[in-house]
């Protein structure tokens, strides 16, 4: 089978006119945020309680296949989609957005080289709204490191594989109809460090899940650990060849679950900034009669932080678009933005709690929630400290994975 280049893929996407008809998607996504999502917020974080009216109102809506590509009965956006969509939704429920957009991520995967099998039995029913997909790369053992599994692959005959082995924060976890697992080569005569990704069905014999999920923040992710003992599963769930992983890791997933994460961490800080401001704008000193929003200092604050906000949106919006057209430094511009999404998140809802004082500071508050959910923007891997390493790797020209 012949993998296709990055270029390709963009290629692919453009000839379908993709890029058309946002405006409209993210006025329907708005629409779904506002009525859907925002109801269900607080119960979704008081019961760790997964964001099914969300997801179920965006499938029914049509933004399951909202990346794959149009020849495959998708909506044939890219990242810049993915993350507008991912921002607007993570205005209202951080764990409706990564939800969607672990969703989207292992979309893209299966779609990225899917053969005619894969697309009528994965991609058809995941853009007609009835299947939802995700991945399963992470595992204890190799940490912030997902790029290394040790769950094994062990091909029994011409017609079967069987994995084994332990996953960990599997977003939708319990709740996908598929998972895109990754895992090495168990034959002796496989080459060393032959990765490779595969889908694997939620009915499958063999697999089972650990405790549910209850996070200090992203508490509706249902982010929870799956073991595979000796699931069976057909050669035509493989995706691409036998040790493509890394090929899918650096043109498909990092890109792609960067945007989703900067894009759901986007519509955090914007929050977080619009409380504040509303704080502000209503608030009054008794003994005086003047609002806060009078306040020299606090017009100052609230305009750095409006600063702040703005130019990490119009990077993460620079760096997808860049991703879409194929632009050669566009993977380096992505990293970037989600290192720099995550540092704003979490000093945005900082500092509106500051500006919000003891308002804000109550436990259950808005604020309160936004500062949990924000807090994960750092740790979800690829972490912020793999990111700028990989930036720098980058800038002089050596390997990204050398350790």
């Amino acid at each position: 089978m012949q993998v296709k280049s990055i270029r390709d893929r963009v290629a692919d996407r453009a000839s379908t006119g993709a890029g058309q008809h946002l405006e409209a998607l993210l006025h329907k996504a708005q629409e779904i945020a506002r009525e859907v999502v925002s109801p269900t917020t607080e119960a979704v974080d008081r019961d760790a309680r997964w964001p099914e009216a969300g997801i179920r109102a965006l499938q029914q809506a049509g933004f399951g296949g909202l990346v794959v590509p149009a020849a495959y009965g998708g909506k044939g956006h890219g990242l810049l989609a993915l993350a507008r969509v991912c921002e607007v939704l993570g205005q209202e429920c951080a764990s409706t957005a990564i939800c969607f957009g672990m969703h989207s991520v292992g979309a893209s995967v299966i779609s990225a080289n899917a053969t005619p099998d894969q697309q009528v039995r994965f991609l058809a029913p995941i853009c007609e709204g009835r299947h939802i997909t995700t991945l399963s790369l992470s595992e204890a053992g190799t940490g912030a490191h997902f790029y290394l599994p040790q769950t094994s692959l062990e091909s029994l005959s011409a017609e079967r594989y069987s994995l084994t082995g332990t996953k960990t924060f599997v977003t939708n976890g319990g709740h996908a109809d598929s998972y895109v697992v990754s895992a090495v080569a168990a034959d002796p005569d496989a080459p060393v460090g032959q990765f490779s990704c595969i889908v694997v069905p939620a009915d499958a014999s063999g697999l089972k899940w650990g405790q549910p999920w209850d996070g200090l923040g992203m508490r509706g992710n249902s982010s929870r650990s799956m073991e595979l003992h000796g699931v069976e599963v057909p050669h035509s769930n493989l995706l691409g060849k036998e040790g493509d992983q890394i090929w899918y890791i650096f043109n498909v997933v990092t890109p792609y679950f960067l945007m989703a994460m900067a894009g759901t961490f986007l519509g955090v800080a914007t929050t977080a900034l619009d409380e504040a401001r509303k704080h502000l704008m209503r608030r009054y000193h008794a003994h005086t009669g003047s609002s806060l929003a009078q306040t020299s200092v606090l017009q100052h604050r609230l305009g750095t932080l409006w600063g702040m906000l703005e130019r990490t949106r119009r990077l993460t919006y620079h760096a997808a678009a860049s991703f879409d057209a194929g632009e050669p430094d566009a993977l380096m511009a992505v990293m970037a933005a989600k290192v720099e999404v995550a540092d704003c998140a979490v000093a945005m809802v900082n500092e509106a709690m500051t500006l919000c004082g003891g308002i804000g500071y109550r436990s259950g508050s808005r604020l309160h929630r936004l500062l949990r959910d924000a807090r994960a923007a750092h740790l979800m891997s690829p972490t912020t400290d793999i990111l700028r390493v990989w930036i720098g790797r980058a800038l002089m020209g050596q390997p990204l994975l050398t350790d």
